[in-house]
This record gives C-alpha cells, structure tokens and sequence, in this order.
C-alpha cells in the first residue's frame, strides 16, 4: 500500500480544488518544488502530481514546475494533466517522470494507451475520474457515457501500471475516501487500483488497512495533507505496520 501526497499546480502554484472545480481552488503553496521536498522530508516514497492547467488546455501548460519537482527530490512521481500524445509521454518519462497519467485521451483515443503501454511497459497509468459512475474528462469539466468499470475492462490486458480511481463528487471535500467503488473496481479487474478524492483523516488510513482494500495498491491524499487534519508520521506509521498481503 502507497500513500501518494498530491501536488496540483495551477499557475504555477501548489493548489487543491474542490470537486475538480478550477474557481474552486485554495493556494497552499507557491513553490511546488518546495512542497516536494517537504514530503519527502516526511517520509512519502511517492509522489502524485497533477498539471491541472494542462487538463484543461489539453497539453502541457506547468512544464516549468514539473521539472522543478523532478529537479528537487529524487522520489519518484506518477505525473496527469494534458497528456494526449504519444509525443508528450515520451518527453516526460525522458525527463524523468516514472509514469504518466492518462485520463482524457483514454476516453477519446484509448489506442494511444495501448501504444504507450506496449512502447513503456510499466510506465502507464489510466486515471477514471467518475462523477456518478460516470467517467469526467477534460479536466473533469464533460461527463462521457463511460462508465469506470467499461474504461476499466478497456484496458486490462493491455500492460498499463495501474487504474488511479477518484470519486469526482468528494474530492477535495474531505468526506473519506470512495472505498467502495474503488474496492469493487479492484475486484473486477486485474490491474492494480488505486483510490483517489475525498480522503479526510486518520479514520481513512485504517479504513485502507481492512482486509476488504487489500487489493487496492494505494491512495492519493491532497486537502487533508495540506490543512493539517492528517497527521503524516501517523499515517505512514500505520501503513508500514500493516502485515505484507500475500
């Protein structure tokens, strides 16, 4: 289990959103590059990084802070936001990033994963960002008629990383983490899942440590990192504790 500290960036800053909203958004920091020192100064192991300009444009828009990232901490990052082309994960995973994330161009080209999961084996992820079971795209702004589960299936035999699962409605509002879909998400399907939006408190760290999320290969914390109602060192102390899955 990988508890992954988020760092969105919009404008060039360290932000988090409510429910994907970009009028929504709180400044937490104005150096992202300094917000990933931080965490690994606490002890994270990996980091989830979002261009969340990117999503919106379709391209890469914080390049300059992605780099910055790379550049101050040798953890290793999952890296969504803008990427739509075959030329665009060769250029992050080049410069370092360990995998990129593929949310919108799943949806709308999900030949693209299969190329990219064929071409960087190990190195792909597919994120289902659902609203009401729906998949959200284009920086979560338009539903499709996906569901997460019909994504899901898409791609399970086509060697992707993992399926970063994240409940629209909650994220960014600290009302405890989706386990439920994304724990039936795990059971459907071979790929490891890993649950995103809304994680709150410590309650959600042991909530992960059930023997029912045992198939879930981890979770992504934003908000409740930031505004202190979670305590890293706890979190981190009770995830290392838990008995290796067999």
């Amino acid at each position: 289990m990988i508890l992954f500290p988020a760092i969105d960036i919009k404008d060039g800053a360290c932000v988090r959103l409510e429910q994907g909203d970009m009028t929504r958004a709180t400044v937490f920091q104005r150096d992202p590059a300094a917000q990933a020192r931080a965490f690994a100064s606490l002890g994270f192991e990996y980091l989830h990084v979002v261009d969340l300009d990117g999503a919106f444009a379709g391209k890469p828009v914080n390049s300059a802070a992605v780099e910055q990232i790379i550049a101050a901490t040798h953890m290793p990052l999952q890296l969504g936001g803008g990427i739509r082309a075959l030329h665009t994960i060769e250029s992050w995973l080049e410069r370092g990033v360990t995998r990129v994330i593929i949310g919108t161009a799943a949806v709308r080209e999900p030949t693209l994963v299969r190329e990219a999961a064929r071409l960087y084996p190990g190195r792909v992820a597919v994120a289902l960002d659902a609203r009401e079971g729906r998949i959200a795209v284009e920086g979560w702004a338009k539903a499709s008629e996906l569901s997460a589960f019909d994504l899901a299936r898409k791609f399970e035999d086509v060697g992707i990383a993992a399926l970063i699962y994240t409940d629209v409605s909650r994220d960014g509002m600290l009302a405890g983490l989706n386990l439920d879909a994304a724990i039936a998400l795990a059971d459907a399907v071979s790929v490891p899942v890993i649950a995103s939006g809304g994680f709150a408190s410590i309650g959600d760290v042991v909530a992960l440590m059930q023997p029912r999320a045992r198939k879930l290969a981890g979770a992504i914390v934003g908000r409740a990192l930031y505004d202190g109602r979670l305590d890293p060192a706890e979190a981190l102390r009770l995830i290392r504790s838990a008995p290796a899955t067999a």
